[in-house]
């Protein structure tokens, strides 16, 4: 091995980065500015990068400086994870033929737009004919991968390395045993009022507002901007342009303020990853779960927190007088930590949550394998919701048509990721918490920065040197387990319903 092969190689996956960087920005556009009639062509512009990036990731010459640099795999070196990164994309994508991905591509910008499209309507047969397309080159893509155990391990592993479908539902288990009580003891009591957040919430002060807070928990908008998008998300160009975007109901101030949080959650993470990582495989969250629990870490276990309202709430107060001016803290307090089962996912509860997620993994499964037809979805998420949830939707918008995910990616392998970031959020926050030990003190006089900084040195920075499992470990001392999220639970909501356990 030369340093010229590791410079290359380092040159190669740059130009790689750079290609699906170009990629992202024209999904980015898709989402939030393009008109509708542009599909077709931005499906094929999208194809077309993607094609260009998998080739040169799957190039003879990218196995030849892999193998020229291979005793770095060895090492406990940036460079050492970088090469075991690399080597593990390129394994992987030399799996899976070209055409494949340039028909993922192409197929899923069509459907992201026709799902726009149909979503408010409720129109399920409009999006039917996509969504059977995607669980055909789902699994064609799946089946690049023959020694995996269920067609959804390799979806699962691409996104949370590591995991499969075996311990995802090994987990769901026990997060289902401890959950279930807790809705139920909670379901007993009185529900807090919360129609003072329904009642009519202008959409640009609700933006700036938002925007202010972002800021203030220490997102980077002079590396960022936010947009509107009908499903909130945050994309990563480079180290220098991360960006989120939110929606807004006006007649529910927490969707628009909640979700930038989330996103805020997301990008910050980014933000903070080793600059020297940009263009490498490590300049990235370390999984779909880890990235999913800094969304959730402050969207939740800080966004939610009393002390957090301590800071926050006169000044919501006094950009809404009229609807807010009469409710007080602990009024308003109880109502956005309100418990109850509901419809969206995106807008349930810390302690309902979990079950969203339980559910639309076991569908996607079950589409996957073939014992559940796209035609017959519709019919089997109201029975589950129902089941699981109590509540029924009245229109595929409510249910299955609500999450873009199925309608702009291959299907399986994410969802996963929101379950696992509920639990390590409250794995990493305890850490940080006993760390800091005077963290409430703070979050309630604005300093944001003691929280965020140990962040950083225990987990951002490290971008995806790490796999998941050991950077917790790292983090927190121990590994990924559900008690310090069931304790969280336990002891925020059994204050605040009166539930001793």
């Amino acid at each position: 091995m030369t340093d010229a092969h590791l410079d290359e190689l380092k040159a190669e996956l740059q130009a790689i980065s750079d290609l699906n960087g170009a990629a992202m920005v024209l999904e980015w556009d898709q989402s939030t500015y393009m008109p509708a009639a542009g599909a077709d062509a931005r499906g094929r512009q999208i194809a077309l990068l993607g094609e260009l990036a998998h080739g040169r990731l799957t190039s003879p010459r990218m196995g030849e400086l892999l193998k020229a640099v291979a005793r770095l795999e060895d090492d406990d070196t940036v460079d050492g994870a970088m090469v075991r990164r690399a080597r593990r994309q390129w394994e992987r994508a030399s799996r899976v033929p070209a055409a494949l991905v340039s028909d993922i591509k192409n197929h899923t910008a069509r459907s992201y737009v026709a799902w726009t499209q149909a979503k408010p309507k409720g129109d399920f047969a409009a999006v039917r004919p996509y969504l059977e397309k995607t669980v055909e080159l789902s699994r064609r893509w799946s089946d690049c991968f023959p020694s995996a155990e269920h067609v959804l391990d390799p979806l699962v592993d691409a996104n949370d390395p590591g995991m499969t479908t075996a311990s995802v539902r090994a987990l769901f288990d026990e997060l289902r045993a401890a959950l279930v009580p807790i809705v139920q003891a909670i379901a007993e009591r009185p529900a807090p009022d919360r129609s003072f957040l329904e009642v009519g919430f202008p959409q640009a002060e609700q933006l700036a507002f938002g925007a202010e807070v972002a800021a203030e928990l220490g997102y980077d908008f002079g590396r960022g901007r936010q947009d509107l998008t009908v499903h909130p998300f945050m994309i990563r160009f480079g180290a220098g342009d991360i960006r989120i975007t939110t929606r807004v109901d006006e007649h529910d101030l927490t969707d628009a303020l909640f979700g930038t949080i989330h996103e805020a959650g997301h990008a910050m993470y980014e933000q903070g990853i080793a600059p020297s990582f940009d263009g490498t495989p490590l300049g990235e969250g370390a999984s779909a779960g880890v990235h999913e629990s800094q969304s959730r870490l402050w969207e939740n276990l800080v966004g939610r927190s009393r002390p957090f309202w301590e800071r926050f709430y006169p000044r919501l107060q006094a950009r809404f007088p009229q609807q807010l001016g009469e409710v007080d803290l602990d009024t308003f307090f109880r109502g956005v930590n309100r418990v109850e089962r509901s419809l969206i996912r995106t807008e349930a509860d810390e302690v309902t949550y979990n079950l969203h997620v339980m559910l639309r993994f076991d569908l996607e499964a079950q589409l996957l394998e073939g014992s559940l037809k796209v035609a017959d979805l519709p019919e089997a998420w109201d029975a589950r919701m129902a089941s699981d949830l109590g509540v029924r939707p009245k229109s595929p918008t409510e249910g299955c048509m609500q999450d873009v995910h199925w309608y702009c990616m291959t299907i399986g392998g994410t969802f996963q990721g929101y379950a696992l970031g509920n639990v390590i959020a409250a794995q990493v926050f305890a850490a940080a918490r006993a760390s800091l030990g005077d963290l409430d003190e703070r979050i309630a006089a604005g300093d944001f920065g003691a929280l965020r900084g140990w962040l950083t040195e225990h987990l951002y920075q490290h971008g995806a040197r790490y796999l998941p499992d050991e950077l917790v470990k790292r983090a927190t001392g121990k590994p990924v387990g559900i008690e310090d999220f069931v304790a969280h639970l336990k002891a925020k909501y059994g204050a605040l319903y009166g539930i001793a356990w």
